[in-house]
């Protein structure tokens, strides 16, 4: 399970059809409507929250916002009831080690899947998904990596 922290709009379309699923399926586990990944370390960070499925709701609604201005059909039924004022609330902490080893992560996955797309791919001008704040720091410590 990846939940990328950074900006949705960078994925290819590989990258962000595998980030709808995957968020499906960690909302599932925080709605209580699965045994397996009851423990990720990718959902920390929503866990943290005072309203985990809530935030990870918002974090679904944004990739939702950027498969539809690509054509793709996201079902946004499929996150029930979401609070529009509790997007708003929803900022978590990301830090900047963690957002580079992500952007370089991804350039990595590019290169093998979408040669021209990791050509014209810049680590240096990603951006964070809309739910998080970036403050200084390394790689967060939930990551799972040998390079921190």
């Amino acid at each position: 399970m990846r939940l990328w922290s950074l900006h949705p709009k960078h994925l290819d379309t590989k990258g962000l059809v595998a980030l709808w699923r995957e968020g499906l399926l960690a909302l599932a586990v925080l709605n209580g409507r699965t045994k397996g990944y009851t423990r990720h370390p990718q959902l920390e960070r929503f866990r943290s929250q005072n309203n985990p499925v809530a935030a990870l709701q918002c974090f679904l609604v944004e990739i939702h916002r950027v498969a539809t201005n690509h054509g793709y059909n996201f079902d946004i039924r499929r996150l029930g009831p979401i609070s529009s004022s509790a997007c708003c609330e929803q900022l978590i902490s990301v830090t900047a080690g963690q957002l580079k080893f992500e952007s370089l992560h991804l350039l990595n996955k590019l290169k093998q899947r979408s040669p021209v797309l990791a050509q014209e791919f810049d680590p240096s001008k990603i951006i964070a998904h809309p739910i998080f704040v970036v403050r200084p720091g390394p790689i967060e410590s939930w990551e799972k990596t040998e390079h921190k």
